[in-house]
């Protein structure tokens, strides 16, 4: 396996990459509190001192890769269960040209996960393994997609888009994707979850819950909250594409209640007092954060004591600040600009990943003309009070 080494991205100026980091015994184990306090100032001035650290995927990246038929991926979504993280990417390719630009290449496989323990962000993420994996080795699907034309009759392939756990089972949300189009354009028949119950090393679809593919509910970001004393799986959700709002629903965080799709319910506003409104019916879903959203993550962030939310947007990568789970959420404040990254999407958060109290944070951001997933860090940016 390839030394871990910190790559800057040029045109960046880098102030330092942070010492005290909080691994996997910090903010990943705590459940975030929803608080419905709306009064509060927002905090977040800006951000600063962006960090290109490492390549995760592909030539050249600290991760070896082309040993389990990784040349090219994408996204990279992570979910905390015990003392791993695993990344979740989507269309993957095991045979590449050394000029292959975007999503192409032979070996296909829609999906494919790797696990780390690595605590330390600062120089990367090394990964432990891969799961799951052939009778060869190779990293395998999750669930594999059908892999028809690309003509909106079949379905071309199957997108992770999330995940999350219940105890010791693994969820992971996925889009079925029927058509792409022009770029930040597709369509999806349908979205669903599949899980796994023995660390990735085998997967099963969940029968329940299917979300239609025209609706708000085809690509989410997680997160684990308490709520009133009752746990919940929230999810900040989106249609197909990179054109839409962002609405708001939640499920008990039972494995019973995730694999039951009456059990979901949908934000719908909130009463007089400020506390939100559910729905179990989606169409009544109100849009919490409006305009062209593309691949998002939230997180609760313990150094502005607000929720943050990163996406895509017209090929810029941006993050707001939200006083509560459905908002308000401030304005977008720009986090990697295509200037300098062309061809940026999916930028990932992960709470177990922070450093410096939380001002630091790490992310994953995939880049479409190498077509593989970077590591990168940013620091925060507070409004004192």
């Amino acid at each position: 396996m390839a030394t871990k080494r910190t790559r800057i991205g040029a045109a960046i100026a880098v102030a330092g990459v942070a010492a005290s980091v909080t691994g996997c015994a910090g903010g990943a184990s705590a459940i975030p509190e929803v608080n419905t306090d709306s009064d509060k100032p927002f905090v977040l001035d800006g951000v600063e001192n962006l960090t290109e650290i490492a390549q995760l995927t592909g030539p050249g990246a600290i991760n070896d890769t082309a040993s389990v038929g990784v040349a090219g991926t994408d996204l990279g979504s992570m979910t905390n269960i015990g003392d791993r993280t695993y990344f979740f990417f989507g269309d993957t390719f095991g045979e590449r040209d050394p000029d292959s630009y975007g999503g192409q290449g032979g070996f296909w496989r829609s999906n494919v996960s790797a696990w780390t323990t690595d605590d330390d962000p600062s120089d990367g993420i090394t990964f432990d393994g891969w799961a799951p994996v052939d009778d060869v080795g190779l990293a395998s699907a999750l669930i594999e997609g059908d892999h028809d034309p690309n003509d909106g009759a079949g379905e071309v392939t199957k997108i992770p888009t999330y995940g999350f756990a219940i105890g010791e089972t693994l969820y992971v949300s996925y889009m079925s994707v029927n058509y792409w189009g022009e770029a930040g354009q597709w369509d999806s028949t349908y979205a669903a979850l599949v899980k796994s119950d023995d660390q990735g090393v085998s997967w099963q679809p969940v029968d329940g819950p299917r979300w239609p593919g025209d609706s708000n509910f085809v690509q989410v970001a997680t997160q684990h909250v308490r709520d009133d004393g009752v746990e919940y799986i929230y999810f900040w959700c989106i249609p197909s594409g990179r054109f839409g709002g962002v609405q708001l629903m939640r499920v008990e965080a039972t494995t019973a209640a995730v694999e039951d799709a009456a059990s979901y319910s949908y934000f719908t506003g909130t009463d007089s007092s400020g506390a939100a409104v559910w729905s179990d019916d989606l169409t009544a879903a109100e849009t919490i954060v409006d305009g062209t959203i593309g691949e998002l993550s939230v997180m609760w962030s313990t150094y502005l004591e607000r929720w943050v939310m990163t996406y895509s947007d017209a090929g810029n990568a941006y993050i707001r600040e939200g006083l509560t789970p459905w908002g308000p959420w401030g304005d977008a404040i720009e986090l990697v600009s295509a200037t300098d990254y062309p061809g940026l999407y999916s930028p990932y958060l992960n709470p177990r990943y922070v450093a410096n109290d939380g001002r630091t944070l790490y992310f994953t951001l995939s880049l479409w003309g190498p077509y593989n997933v970077f590591w990168f860090s940013i620091d925060l940016v507070k409004h004192p009070l």
